[in-house]
């Protein structure tokens, strides 16, 4: 029996004829995982928050965008897997296609996955998302520190829960404003990156 594509939902959503974003045929090569959270300004302004697990990037649809305080508890949808060059994706996804808005690049970096069983041994990280929870490090440039993500409800409305490690209660940051958040990557906002047109 076929493999199935990872990224068949992803291609089968978007015309590359009108969007730039990556088509997906390379995979940039490295050594520790990458993540990437980006600000998306599409019918609703939310974060895209993406672990790479194995040739593709996982991701969840973070309405409220990721907290530096522990006591937040972040919703996060899971939506299609992206393909790594989606980490440096950033412009605009042209009005009528699927997410059509404004993307900047928030956050990026490595992570490392600290998933284990009862008896503390290392757990596959794309097995422990599989049974509904995974911790990690990040190593971003303005995430750091210990994360979680939850599954609390399954099925066609599956959703989880991002929050970050109380070890780390030391940084109780939260979320600064999406619309005067600045790109890691270019250095410009959302309004600046629309106005540009790219």
């Amino acid at each position: 029996m076929a493999e199935r594509d990872p990224l068949r939902d992803y291609h089968g959503k978007r015309d590359f004829g009108r969007t730039g974003e990556p088509r997906g045929q390379q995979a940039p090569a490295g050594d520790a995982p990458r993540f990437v959270v980006q600000i998306h300004d599409a019918s609703t302004l939310h974060f895209d928050f993406r672990l790479q697990v194995g040739d593709v990037l996982k991701s969840w649809s973070v309405p409220k965008g990721p907290s530096g305080d522990p006591r937040d508890k972040r919703l996060a949808v899971p939506t299609e897997d992206h393909p790594l060059e989606y980490e440096e994706y950033e412009g605009v996804i042209p009005r009528g296609e699927y997410g059509g808005g404004t993307v900047i690049v928030w956050d990026r970096g490595t992570y490392e996955p600290l998933s284990h069983d009862r008896k503390g041994r290392p757990v596959d990280f794309a097995q422990s998302l599989e049974h509904g929870h995974a911790t990690f490090r990040l190593h971003g440039e303005k995430l750091r520190g210990e994360y979680a993500l939850t599954r609390f409800r399954t099925g066609k409305d599956e959703s989880w829960l991002l929050v970050k490690g109380s070890a780390d209660h030391a940084r109780r940051q939260g979320t600064p404003d999406p619309r005067r958040a600045r790109s890691v990557r270019s250095g410009r906002t959302l309004a600046q990156v629309a106005g540009n047109g790219s």
